[in-house]
């Protein structure tokens, strides 16, 4: 069965699969990233797994993997298949593309950036399939984002489009990795919410999850910091909105587990502050987890729809 090899690379584990033509899971692994050894062992670790795929594929399947797609976070030139840059992984203008297809017997592989290649998966198989245009933010540790324009996703003139996390939505405000202050990150992602409710309720141990049941359970300090991150969100989104018209607007990552204590807000704060512009619809993402997979397959099988015969 004709089959590609999908991985996402997180910074704690790494997600991988075999994906049919057809979109049919026929594997499923995941792995420790390890990133404690250094940057060169977790490379070598993503050679391995991949390797370790291609021969369960041949065993399986009964013939080798077509193509192979992997999604790493940080700064990606998808075009020359360079992982410019991870700090949370520590490695700089690794070769991905090539190590990877060396070690692969050659086959193509693509390289993609991992909340743009989640945002893929959600726009053509979650949350967004059907919308000509969506918006896909992820609220975890930080925020990104990712810009789908019929069925592609748009990466910019140098591959940083959609960092939606480095809008600046309250000038002066808290210190942010990128050097700026007030940025939309450090006030509205799952670990800002969490940094807030750990200090309003004296809890080091609490988080933004925490946080939520609080709120659910009338706690009037949790709706304070709550509704503070979903004010400082729906004005970035709002922003967003303004510039690129998106008519979904597909909302994840791990404060998005909160389902309505988070979307009713939001979605009446977003509504609060647009003026001429369109509502997009405002949905929670489908896929999870999973999304930078599966978006790994669908950049693999892309890769092998745009091949020109030899």
């Amino acid at each position: 069965m004709k089959h590609v090899i999908a991985l996402d690379v997180g910074g704690t584990g790494m997600k991988a699969a075999l994906v049919a033509a057809d979109g049919t899971l026929l594997h499923e692994a995941r792995r420790a990233t390890g990133r404690e050894r250094g940057a060169d062992a977790v490379v070598e670790t993503i050679q391995d797994f991949a390797a370790e795929l291609l021969a369960i594929g041949r065993e399986r399947c009964g013939q080798a993997a077509s193509a192979a797609g992997v999604a790493v976070p940080g700064i990606v030139d998808s075009d020359n298949g360079i992982a410019v840059y991870a700090a949370n992984l520590g490695w700089r203008d690794v070769p991905m593309r090539d190590l990877l297809s060396s070690r692969l017997g050659g086959i193509p592989v693509a390289l993609g950036h991992d909340v743009r290649t989640g945002g893929l998966a959600e726009g053509r198989i979650g949350a967004g399939r059907g919308a000509d245009r969506f918006l896909f933010v992820p609220l975890g540790t930080g925020i990104a984002g990712a810009i789908g324009i019929a069925g592609v996703i748009e990466a910019g003139a140098h591959g940083y489009a959609g960092e939606i996390g480095h809008i600046v939505v309250r000038p002066g405000g808290p210190a942010c990795g990128c050097g700026q202050y007030g940025c939309l990150e450090t006030l509205a992602s799952a670990s800002a919410v969490s940094r807030a409710w750990a200090a309003a309720s004296a809890d080091p141990e609490a988080d933004a999850a925490h946080c939520a049941k609080a709120v659910e359970s009338g706690d009037a300090r949790a709706r304070e910091v709550w509704l503070a991150a979903v004010g400082a969100l729906a004005d970035g989104l709002v922003t967003a909105i303004t510039l690129l018209d998106p008519r979904t607007l597909i909302i994840g990552g791990g404060l998005a587990e909160a389902g309505e204590t988070l979307f009713t807000p939001l979605r009446a704060a977003v509504e609060e502050r647009v003026t001429f512009q369109r509502l997009p619809h405002i949905v929670p993402a489908a896929l999870g987890d999973t999304a930078g997979c599966l978006g790994a397959g669908l950049l693999a099988w892309d890769l092998l729809a745009t091949e020109v015969p030899a």
